[in-house]
């Protein structure tokens, strides 16, 4: 028994799986575009911001403007868009704080203004000279708590630092570092 195909038959069938590689490469297409897009998102949100943080140690000055012993710490934004606002954050601690603790301590605040991308700034930092005799001779524990907020991309960001001061090295150790993001 031979069966007759048309070419009208061929013809149709031919259109039809032409049509269903089209829809399934389509759909392909669709899917990568949408992850395409989900990669850019990504990547405008945590690239193209500022992101603030130290730079090195924590450096004692030899003078002091106020008496106090002076210290310094260099922050910069390592992103690539300014901070249009950074503010500074300090306080001092006699044992190693908690990051939920810093956020009830009342801590001494200081605008460090705008920060384009590379910049770098001085943050300084007073410890009272009679705290710091004690640490140094190793009679007493200084822990410093360093705090960086600033708003990128409709979220409030900030970087902590918590340091304690080690007698032996005459140095500070930083204990703990963290980044934050939260909406404004």
């Amino acid at each position: 028994m031979l069966v007759e195909v048309s070419f009208e038959a061929v013809g149709s069938i031919a259109t039809a799986a032409a049509t269903i590689v089209l829809v399934v490469l389509l759909y392909r297409t669709v899917k990568q575009f949408e992850a395409t897009v989900e990669v850019s998102r990504i990547q405008t949100e945590y690239r193209f911001r500022p992101w603030i943080g130290h730079l090195g140690a924590i450096k004692k000055m030899d003078d002091s403007i106020n008496g106090d012993c002076q210290f310094s710490i260099s922050v910069r934004n390592f992103g690539e868009l300014p901070a249009s606002g950074v503010t500074a954050k300090f306080a001092l601690f006699s044992k190693l704080p908690s990051k939920d603790e810093l956020k009830t301590t009342d801590m001494t605040t200081f605008s460090l203004g705008p920060m384009l991308p590379s910049m770098d700034k001085q943050y300084w930092f007073f410890i009272p000279s009679d705290k710091w005799k004690k640490a140094a001779d190793g009679q007493e524990k200084i822990f410093t708590a360093l705090y960086f907020d600033y708003a990128a991309s409709g979220k409030k960001s900030g970087y902590g630092l918590i340091s304690e001061y080690n007698s032996d090295s005459k140095n500070f150790i930083h204990r703990e570092m963290w980044i934050d993001d939260s909406k404004l």
